[in-house]
């Protein structure tokens, strides 16, 4: 399958709409110039609004580390974005409900087939973290995330850059200054900047 008709069907998916009390809306910005992908858990309810992936607070935060702008990261064809779960899934109690697996296995392994040209898979958050190490992920967020060394050249994990993880980022300001720099350099050479 072409990917413009993969990502045909992906738009058309329901399979979780039962789950929701929203119409689901899944989000999905990739192409076949995509050689950075981004990988977070599932968007929230601003991205559900909006349609564009990381249009919130957490995606300034993620921008400033991958040292772009806001139209960069929206226009550039290198640069994509692919959730853990392409709809947002809701709240409770005032926190994201988990992604939903079955979005995962339906789609991820298709997807990630039909992107050959990706150099640079950024993982953002335990979510990904899992899906993306598979064996070699660690016991915890802040475990993987302190061998980010050792996923290097092709896998970046990194906290996922929403406001729930300031106290982590301020008890580990090495994150901002050694894994963002290495980052923004990365994306630097693949975009061509």
């Amino acid at each position: 399958m072409s990917l413009e008709s993969l990502l045909d069907e992906i738009a058309g998916c329901r399979a979780c709409a039962g789950d929701f009390d929203h119409e689901p809306r899944p989000v999905v910005r990739v192409g076949p110039e995509t050689r950075i992908l981004i990988c977070g858990q599932a968007p929230g309810r601003l991205v559900h609004e909006s349609g564009l992936p990381f249009d919130d607070p957490s995606g300034e935060r993620l921008r400033a580390w991958m040292g772009i702008n806001r139209d960069t990261f929206y226009s550039h064809p290198a640069i994509g974005c692919a959730a853990m779960a392409f709809c947002y899934p809701g709240t409770r109690r005032g926190a994201d409900l988990p992604a939903p697996a079955r979005c995962s296995s339906l789609w991820r392994g298709p997807l990630i087939a039909a992107l050959p040209n990706v150099e640079l898979t950024l993982l953002l958050g335990r979510p990904a973290h899992a899906w993306g190490l598979g064996p070699r992920n660690r016991a915890s967020m802040d475990e993987t995330v302190r061998a980010w060394r050792d996923f290097l050249p092709d896998i970046l994990v990194a906290p996922h850059p929403s406001w729930r993880n300031t106290a982590w980022l301020k008890r580990n300001p090495w994150f901002e200054t050694e894994a963002a720099p290495w980052l923004r350099g990365r994306v630097a050479a693949l975009i061509g900047a």
